[in-house]
């Protein structure tokens, strides 16, 4: 690969140990998003990424508290990020309910697996309050090794369009105050709140506004679909703060690029949303796409 254009901040890997730890979930969202979840070897995912000269962020997730379902291992990512560094950025999957265990977790995959984040943590699957005491040990443990930390917010894909959505609950996603609260409790994290948070993307708008280690990545959206005034806000205040992303398999890769080309973004403020701002919070020197 070339140059690459972008970094997608979010995708989600689809092996079979990655489908197997969705549980019912995987037919559940196959179903709403009108979209089969097959499998994809790392390999093929690296070659689709790589024929369009991105790179992704790999995330993992560990409800098993909640679940019963054992993760898919962070080994697995991190042997895809050794063996595809020029397209894989590896984060990990920690259940924060398993307390040290999750910051021992945490520390091993940074330490031993080169993992750079720990995401994504879904609140509302995880039934967890980010914003609690009792959590604080992991965000302070990723501050510490300069760890990024993604958090779903806002509407869930999990459990909708089913009867009580699965007893998931969408009082978890909300980025203020838990997402708020981390922001200014550790203002050496790097936060990503994952998506534009709808219905409460004025909130998250607030947040990044307010606190320059927040940030806000586009994923798991439709471009034509995102929120006019984030669009605004990217163009001006926040344009340091806001990520590419696309929740890859939810969203087509060559849909959203499309529908991405066409947003309203000034020059300078697109390159750094594709490129520029994730490289700089990930610590990967990339060049310019103008260069």
């Amino acid at each position: 690969m070339g140059k690459p254009i972008a970094i997608d901040v979010h995708s989600h890997p689809q092996t079979e140990e990655f489908l197997r730890a969705m549980g019912a979930r995987r037919q559940q969202m196959a179903a709403y998003f009108r979209r089969g979840r097959e499998p994809v070897s790392f390999s093929a995912m690296a070659d689709m990424y790589r024929d369009r000269s991105l790179m992704t962020v790999i995330v993992n997730s560990d409800d098993e508290t909640v679940s019963g379902i054992a993760p898919a291992p962070n080994d697995l990512l991190a042997r895809a990020q050794r063996e595809h560094p020029d397209v894989f950025i590896a984060f990990a999957g920690i259940d924060p309910w398993k307390g040290k265990a999750a910051v021992n977790e945490i520390r091993r995959c940074h330490d031993e697996l080169g993992m750079r984040g720990i995401g994504e943590l879904n609140p509302g699957r995880q039934q967890f309050r980010p914003n609690s005491r009792r959590f604080y040990p992991l965000w302070e443990e990723a501050a510490r090794l300069g760890m990024t930390v993604l958090f779903h917010t806002g509407f869930l894909g999990a459990g909708a369009g089913t009867p009580g959505g699965m007893g998931y609950k969408l009082k978890y996603t909300r980025p203020i105050p838990a997402l708020d609260d981390i922001a200014a409790d550790f203002p050496d994290l790097a936060v990503i709140g994952a998506h534009p948070s709808w219905p409460w993307e004025n909130e998250a708008l607030a947040i990044a506004r307010h606190k320059s280690n927040y940030y806000i990545d586009l994923s798991g959206w439709a471009p034509k679909y995102i929120p006019p005034q984030v669009i605004q806000q990217a163009n001006s205040l926040i344009s340091d703060q806001v990520l590419f992303g696309t929740d890859w398999p939810v969203i087509d890769l060559d849909r959203y690029l499309a529908e991405f080309a066409a947003l309203p973004l000034k020059d300078a403020v697109r390159q750094k949303v594709m490129i520029g701002n994730a490289a700089r919070i990930f610590g990967i020197e990339v060049e310019s796409p103008d260069n």
